[in-house]
């Protein structure tokens, strides 16, 4: 089981220094990797239609790509990981361009974990289209790969063209690619399309008592899916966000029983536990790693 740490970015405030600090300490505390969220822009909520999201306009984020440009700097080990990047909101050229600089120079240590997201006026600020998203994401996933594999491309799809172009450098490796979500349709993606699935103790409209329950379906419908693809027998990685845990007991009894479900990667949030500073986080994180790992 690999065991990671989200990067608590709300509560760190986009202050720089916490960044290094914390990037540092999920390394020297024997973390497998580190997990960012992302958003462009926050948008107020008094609006209409609704955004059911989490995040508004008060709450700070780093670009991930950006940020992990720096993390690949100051650390050796860790992976580095996007839980998720909103891909269909940006350009699937221009991601893959990005996603390469980041892999080549932390020698290979991202994982792109991608999603369609919730938030129709980041779409709008970036110029796409939110209702089409996520055929659009079906479309760059395959696109990434061709990018990042071939040395002159023509493609000729629904949302981008190329005519006969490429990137270059390319990546030493096919970086791999994660599906983010909490409806069929990702699970569809993850089962057909993706490397591995990025779960969250903390889908929508179900209540903490019944995660679990609702996990495993999830689980299993990306099994039906992956069958269905033909892709059932290749490697595929389950990652599972614990969101609800309370204390470091809690976090070691979700990861038995993620472990139990297949699950082959988690990552511990320090967030939303009244921690103050960051060094409130890393004592916290501190604590679990020791428990964990007893």
């Amino acid at each position: 089981m690999k065991i990671g740490v989200v990067y608590p970015q709300i509560e760190l405030g986009g202050d720089p220094e916490a960044l290094h600090r914390f990037g540092l300490a999920v390394e020297s505390l024997g973390y497998d990797h580190l997990l960012v969220y992302d958003h462009v822009v926050g948008a107020s909520h008094d609006r209409e239609p609704k955004l059911w999201g989490p995040y508004t306009d008060k709450d700070p984020f780093h670009d991930p790509f950006v940020m992990f440009g720096y993390l690949a700097g100051i650390t050796k080990r860790i992976e580095l990981v996007t839980g998720v990047l909103i891909l269909p909101q940006r350009q699937t050229a221009l991601v893959a361009k990005q996603a390469t600089d980041v892999d080549l120079m932390s020698r290979q240590r991202l994982r792109l974990g991608v999603g369609i997201g919730w938030n129709y006026v980041e779409y709008d600020s970036l110029g796409q289209d939110f209702t089409t998203r996520g055929k659009r994401a079906d479309e760059q996933i395959g696109l990434l790969r061709r990018l990042w594999t071939e040395p002159l491309i023509t493609f000729e799809g629904k949302f981008d063209r190329i005519d006969r172009a490429c990137i270059i450098p390319r990546p030493k490796r096919l970086i791999p690619i994660w599906i983010g979500g909490f409806a069929d349709a990702a699970f569809r993606r993850g089962g057909h399309l993706g490397d591995g699935y990025i779960f969250a103790s903390g889908t929508p409209g179900v209540a903490p008592a019944d995660h679990f329950e609702h996990l495993k379906k999830g689980v299993a419908r990306i099994d039906h899916f992956r069958k269905e693809a033909g892709r059932d027998n290749l490697p595929f990685g389950r990652e599972l966000q614990i969101r609800y845990a309370k204390n470091p007991a809690e976090i070691a009894s979700t990861i038995k029983q993620w472990q139990a479900l297949g699950g082959t990667h988690v990552s511990i949030r320090t967030m939303d536990k009244d921690l103050g500073s960051v060094d409130a986080h890393i004592d916290y994180m501190t604590a679990v790693r020791h428990h964990v790992t007893k």
